[in-house]
Order: structure tokens, then C-alpha cells, then sequence
């Protein structure tokens, strides 16, 4: 087609048409048709017309008379095969689609990426605790590790199932009330003022009550806690062991209410305000620990005192932001929100026990080795704990982005956030499981020099490495879960797959040493992943929105 003899906006036209075909024609079948285009050019009192007129050609199969003829020199012409070109673009079409990161991608790494920073700080805060009071002195060191220890544990039990299930809730609240003010057709200037969630209000409420329960526990309990630790009386690390919990329980309020407030903002899609609050907390907690420990000479007590300061600046923070954007006090406290939370939580706080059976049993089974093996799969086990956080940062992008789109019915939008946090946790799973592949031997000689723990490290490469992919999907299932309010069938299967792959540990360990551990914890991640393959595939309940036929759709 000459487009040089066409006004331009004639062949913009004729070639917009002419590629809308040419793409349909590419995704067809052997025997399809291949639609060409006649031009012609007519004048009628002054002015010009187009006239496209469809030309149907037949492919070699159906009429052998349209096929074009062989050059008349008789010589043989190898072209290519079309159809095998087009099935390889196709793939390379398919390859490209994979990797492509589309609007919806872009957006839930903008989540992601903020939200795995902040969980990168604690950790990284807690070894600059580590080797500040390192240099007090070997029993202090130890005692801040117990307390420190006892003090995660109730974390995990109590205040992350508060944190996951306020994100749910806050993202569900949100996405009605705006959906209710575009219905209304509320003004720009309206919507911007502050809302009220009563989630957000339920949420800090019991995270008040929450961490006031904790504080009082783990400060008059704390002789306790040390007793059933096994620190008996006369050890050296007992007392400075006691003090720390002491102090550092006068800490959990504003933990508790800053793990509420993050949630808020996670449901809000917002990540970026609760990293700038726990960066600015953990500066000051470094900074704290300089002056308190070493210039003033408080030891383990100034350690614990730093954290407890840089805890609250961190939930003034968040509080000070979160009052800009909703209203914090509210008349009056729902009861059937309230039964909703402590109901969500505590499924949650079974599957947290379940979690911490598995890998404790684990640990556990691995000591039983010997101080080497111990060592060796210590290394292994926390390598593996510590890209669960990158895991765990797009587990909760898609929870929010899900739990938004489906609390407003618009399934077709939660279908392809399933989907697509599912392609990415893939994508990124294979792709950690390269870079371990090819440098976890580098990686393990920086936690030890020892020959004969680096060989034992180095033997786990193998589930290190391969779990990954299966790590990256099962992490994703449980923040799409968490993102249709799932939480009973997130609890039930954890205990059930955590009660089969204890079995495994306990059998299998006696016989093949570390590799029956790594085989256990290696079954446990793929059983999750296993069962929520199941459990998205019925399509029933919550998961109806992945049925094709699904209509609702307010988009």
C-alpha cells in the first residue's frame, strides 16, 4: 500500500485499520484468513473519500489456486515457514508478557518495595543493638538475646495477626466509603477532608488494651519467663537478663499502636509514611544507645531505654500523620466490630502458633545434631528467614490491593491482582533461587570461618535455594488470603500442613540428620503452596471471583 499518494489522515486511518487486522491475523489458526485491503480514491463535488474494500484470501489448505506461484526460473525458494514463525513469536509474545511490568505491576512494587525497607529496619536495628552491648561483655550480650527472644515471641503471637488483620479491614472500609462518595458525587475538596473508619478507631483501641496487657505481663512475669527459659538463678545473665525485659516491656504499648497504625496506612496503599516513622525511631535508637550505654555508662538497662524511646517517637509519628488523614477520636465503640477483630485475630494467632511449631520443632531436631550441624543449618536458617521479608513485602501489596477491589465487587480488577502478585512472587522467587544458586558460598563465609560450619552451610544450598520459589508463592497466598478475609482457611490448613510436615521432621531426622530437617521445612512450604493451589482452584466462597462467568463487576 502506497501511502505517499494518500492524505495523511487517510493513511493514519488505513494503517490503524490495517494493523488491527494484521494482529488478528498473526493470533490465528493454520486455516484462518487473512483479510488485505483495497484503496480507492473517488471525488464527488470537491471532495475526496476513502474506500477500504476487504480482499478474503484463502490459506494453502482450503484453495490451492491463492497460493502465489513459483518463480518461472524453476529454481527452489526456501522460505521460512509462516506458521512457525507465528508460533514463535507468539511464545516470545507470551515470554515478554511474563516479565512486562504493567501499570498493575509498577503499582504493587510501589507498595512492595517501601513495605519490605521498613521490615528490613527492625533487623537491622536489633544487630546494631547487638553490637553495642557486645562490647559490654559476653553474659550481657546473652541476656539481651533471651529477653530479646521472649519479647519477639509475643509479637508474633499477639500484635502481627492484629497488624494483618487491620490492614484487611482498613483497605475493605476505605474502598466503600470511597466508592459510596463517588455515588454521591462528592466534590475533590470533600473527599480530601479527613474521613472516619471505625476500623481504624476499633484497631487502636485494642491495640491500647493489647500492649497495656503485655507491658504489665512481662514486667512483674519476668522472674517467671526466665525460669521457664531455663536461666536458673545464679547464672550471671540472669539479672541483666531481668532488667532488660523489664524495662523493655514498658515498651509494648506503643509497639502494639504503631503496628495498628502501620496497618492503617498499609490499607491506605501508603508504605512510605510507616518506613519514614521507623527509619526516624531506629536513628534515634542507635543514636540513644551511643550515649546511654557507653557516655553514661547504664549498660543494659541504657540499651533497653533507647529502644523504649525510639518505640514511642515512632508511634507519635504515625499517630501525628494518621490524624491527618481520618479521625482518631470517635463517640463511640462497635461491638460487632470489635467481636470481628478479636474473631479474625485469634485464627491468626493459630496460625502463628502453627508457624512457630514447625520451625522451632525444626531448630530443635537440627541441635540434636551436634554444635556443628547446629551452626552450619543456623546459617542456612537465617538466610532463609531473611528473604522471607522481601516475600512478605508483596504477600501484603497484593493484600491490599485484593482486599480493596473485592470489599467494592470489582472482581475482574481482584482477578488480575491474584494473578499478577502471583506471576511476580514467582518471577522473584526463581530469580532468588539463581543468586543463592550461585553465591550462597560467598554469602556463608560471612557469618563464620569455620571450615568444617561453612561445609554443613554450603550442603544446604541446595534447600535454600530451591525453596525459594515455592517460599515467594506460598507468602503470596497467605497475603491473598488475608485480602478476602480468608482467615479461617489461612489457620485451618497451616495446622493442618504444620501437623504433616511435623510427622516428616520427627521420622525422617533420625535417619538422614540435617536433610530430614531440610526436607521437613522444604514439605512445609510446598504443602502451603499445595494447598492454596486447592483452595483457589474451587473457586467457591471468597474465590468466586476467579470464575470467568462472574458478573459483578462495578468497574
Amino acid at each position: 500500500m502506497a501511502c505517499e499518494f494518500m492524505p495523511k489522515r487517510h493513511c493514519h486511518y488505513l494503517h490503524s485499520v490495517h494493523a488491527k487486522y494484521c494482529f488478528s491475523s498473526n493470533n490465528s489458526t493454520r486455516n484462518s484468513r487473512v483479510h488485505l485491503f483495497k484503496y480507492s480514491k473517488t471525488r464527488a463535488n470537491g471532495f475526496s473519500s476513502i474506500r477500504l474494500r476487504s480482499v478474503t484470501t484463502a490459506s494453502a489448505n482450503k484453495n490451492p489456486s491463492t497460493v502465489p506461484r513459483k518463480p518461472k526460473s524453476g529454481k527452489r525458494v526456501n522460505s521460512p515457514d509462516p506458521d512457525l514463525d507465528r508460533n514463535s513469536l507468539s511464545v516470545l509474545h507470551r515470554i515478554r508478557e511474563v516479565f512486562k511490568l504493567d501499570g498493575l505491576g509498577t503499582q504493587i512494587i510501589s507498595i512492595a518495595l517501601p513495605a519490605a525497607l521498613a521490615l528490613a529496619a527492625d533487623p537491622i536495628t536489633s544487630l546494631v543493638d547487638t553490637a553495642f552491648v557486645g562490647h559490654i561483655g559476653s553474659a550481657e550480650l546473652a541476656a539481651v538475646g533471651v529477653s530479646a527472644a521472649i519479647f519477639n515471641l509475643v509479637s508474633k503471637l499477639f500484635n502481627v495477626p492484629l497488624l494483618n488483620v487491620t490492614t484487611s479491614f482498613v483497605a475493605e472500609e476505605q474502598a466503600s466509603v470511597i466508592k459510596a462518595a463517588n455515588n454521591n458525587s462528592q466534590t475533590a475538596e470533600d473527599q480530601k477532608s479527613r474521613i472516619f473508619l471505625p476500623s481504624v478507631s476499633n484497631a487502636l483501641m485494642l491495640a491500647a488494651g493489647l500492649g497495656i496487657i503485655e507491658a504489665i505481663a512481662l514486667s512483674t512475669g519476668s522472674s517467671f519467663l526466665m525460669d521457664t527459659m531455663g536461666i536458673p538463678v545464679d547464672s550471671p545473665m540472669r539479672m541483666p537478663a531481668e532488667q532488660f525485659l523489664t524495662l523493655r516491656a514498658f515498651g509494648a504499648p506503643p509497639i502494639v499502636i504503631a503496628l495498628a497504625a502501620q496497618g492503617t496506612f498499609r490499607g491506605f496503599k501508603d508504605t512510605k509514611t510507616p518506613l519514614y516513622a521507623v527509619v526516624a525511631g531506629n536513628l534515634l535508637n542507635a543514636t540513644l544507645d551511643l550515649i546511654l550505654i557507653f557516655f553514661v555508662g547504664l549498660g543494659v538497662s541504657g540499651a533497653a531505654i533507647a529502644t523504649v524511646i525510639s518505640e514511642y517517637l515512632t508511634a507519635l509519628i504515625l499517630l501525628w500523620k494518621l490524624n491527618d488523614e481520618v479521625q482518631l477520636i470517635t463517640p463511640s465503640i462497635s461491638g460487632q466490630r470489635v467481636f470481628k477483630y478479636l474473631k479474625s485475630g485469634a485464627l491468626l494467632t493459630v496460625r502463628t502458633l502453627a508457624v512457630l511449631t514447625i520451625t522451632t520443632l525444626a531448630t530443635s531436631m537440627a541441635a540434636r545434631e551436634g554444635p556443628i550441624q547446629m551452626a552450619g543449618f543456623q546459617i542456612c536458617f537465617e538466610v532463609w528467614l531473611a528473604l522471607s521479608l522481601l516475600n512478605d513485602a508483596l504477600a501484603l501489596a497484593g493484600q491490599t490491593l485484593l482486599a480493596s477491589d473485592y470489599s467494592q465487587g470489582n472482581y475482574r480488577l481482584a482477578c488480575q491482582v491474584t494473578y499478577k502478585v502471583l506471576q511476580i512472587g514467582l518471577t522473584m522467587g526463581v530469580a532468588l533461587a539463581l543468586i543463592l544458586f550461585l553465591g550462597f558460598g560467598t554469602l556463608s563465609s560471612l557469618f563464620s570461618s569455620d571450615s568444617e560450619v561453612l561445609g554443613i552451610a554450603q550442603s544446604g544450598t541446595l534447600f535454600v535455594a530451591g525453596s525459594q520459589p515455592l517460599n515467594a508463592v506460598a507468602f503470596v497466598l497467605d497475603g491473598l488470603y488475608y485480602g478476602v478475609s480468608d482467615f479461617g482457611f489461612a489457620a485451618y490448613s497451616m495446622v493442618f500442613v504444620a501437623l504433616i510436615s511435623s510427622a516428616f521432621l520427627l521420622i525422617a531426622t533420625p535417619s538422614f540428620g540435617l536433610a530430614g530437617v531440610w526436607g521437613g521445612l522444604f514439605l512445609f512450604m510446598a504443602l502451603r503452596v499445595v494447598a492454596g493451589v486447592l483452595r483457589l482452584s474451587t473457586r467457591s466462597g471468597p474465590w468466586r471471583l476467579l470464575r470467568s462467568d462472574t458478573e459483578k463487576d462495578t468497574t
